[in-house]
């Protein structure tokens, strides 16, 4: 009997491309969108722009269905709005309230795709799910462990994003795109004639397509917005902030902040209400901790163990030592200093081409 798959389809080319390549390897096809947003049913783009500029929105549902309807597989809507209210934008939302970075695409990842998505494919009885991100899967008989692999499109490679899968999720779950560059699967789109074989890749968080995403915040959770104090490393007052949620580590732009020489955001006191700026070289951190790991090549850390690792998704990776120091946490000791480091971002950490895992930081230090 041929293997089923349930095919996640956004609309977009690379998971329409992830759905083609199946069906000609033999597989039994099932395409699905997930509906993550709660939009009218009679909404009209022409009315609200909006609709058309997010991920898995009403016009990309149609494109996927047009994608599936093309190839002649069954295509499914699933009502996921709830689910990622809750796991989703309510976890971006509070982490900024905390002063954090979240990375809600993780989030997506962690508690949606390969969670909520996973458990539909479970109640249909079918093999495997499937998405069209671009990483590569591969069973290690010497371990007797699933790994995950960098894509063959280093451009492309999204493995970043998915440090947090688990050996079943792994075990489950089908990567099509790990061996293709991006030019050769909108070839293939364009070679099939899909809707979307040229649909521009959107760059923007799902749920915030303008980019505001202080407004959204300030929106979204209706709290009052409390002001404080910029204060400088030798803790005088230099200005006033307009609520905690505006700021990320790192940030230079849009403080207000009349000086000869650039400040920066480098730390925050969420119970003092205050916000720290200094100079560039107080951005530069060697040291960080994090929790909420997850590991793939491994349950545990036994001794330090030398990687590279990146706390941004377009950061190179560069070199360090990470340790585990609890069951659920590991410090990681950087060669040289890194910039910008932010509570609330994914750092990962590689072997080669495999992830070893990653974890959420929480904690950056100079020593």
């Amino acid at each position: 009997m041929k293997p089923s798959v349930l095919i996640a389809m956004s609309g977009g080319v690379d998971s329409s491309v992830a759905a083609c390549l199946l069906k000609e390897q033999g597989l039994k096809c099932y395409g699905a969108t997930m509906k993550l947003h709660h939009v009218q049913a009679d909404a009209n783009p022409d009315d609200n722009p909006q609709i058309g500029k997010t991920c898995c929105s009403l016009l990309d549902t149609e494109d996927a269905r047009n994608v599936a309807y093309r190839l002649g597989i069954p295509f499914y809507v699933f009502n996921f709005a709830d689910d990622f209210r809750k796991n989703v934008i309510d976890r971006f939302v509070n982490a900024y309230h905390l002063a954090h970075t979240p990375n809600p695409c993780i989030d997506c990842n962690r508690y949606i795709k390969f969670d909520r998505f996973l458990r539909r494919c479970d109640e249909l009885e079918l093999d495997f799910m499937a998405t069209g991100h671009y990483a590569r899967i591969h069973y290690d008989t010497a371990s007797n462990r699933y790994l995950l692999q960098k894509a063959v499109d280093a451009k492309k490679d999204q493995s970043y994003f998915l440090y947090a899968m688990t050996q079943k999720q792994l075990s489950r779950t089908l990567f099509p795109l790990g061996n293709y560059q991006k030019q050769e699967v909108r070839e293939i789109a364009m070679q099939h004639g899909f809707v979307n074989a040229s649909k521009r890749e959107s760059q923007d968080i799902c749920f915030i397509p303008d980019g505001d995403y202080a407004a959204f915040i300030e929106n979204y959770s209706g709290l009052p917005q409390a002001e404080g104090d910029f204060i400088d490393p030798s803790g005088r007052v230099v200005g006033r902030h307009r609520g905690l949620f505006r700021y990320t580590i790192g940030q230079r732009k849009g403080l207000g902040i009349g000086s000869s020489m650039p400040y920066y955001v480098y730390a925050f006191d969420t119970a003092a209400n205050v916000v720290f700026l200094g100079r560039e070289e107080q951005l530069y951190t060697r040291i960080l901790e994090a929790d909420d790991v997850n590991l793939i090549v491994s349950d545990m850390l036994d001794k330090p163990m030398r990687v590279t690792a990146k706390v941004r998704y377009r950061q190179a990776e560069v070199l360090a030592e990470v340790e585990q120091i609890a069951l659920d946490r590991v410090r990681v000791v950087f060669e040289h200093p890194q910039k910008a480091i932010a509570p609330g971002q994914a750092v990962v950490f590689y072997d080669g081409d495999y992830v070893v895992g990653g974890g959420t930081i929480r904690i950056a230090r100079e020593r």
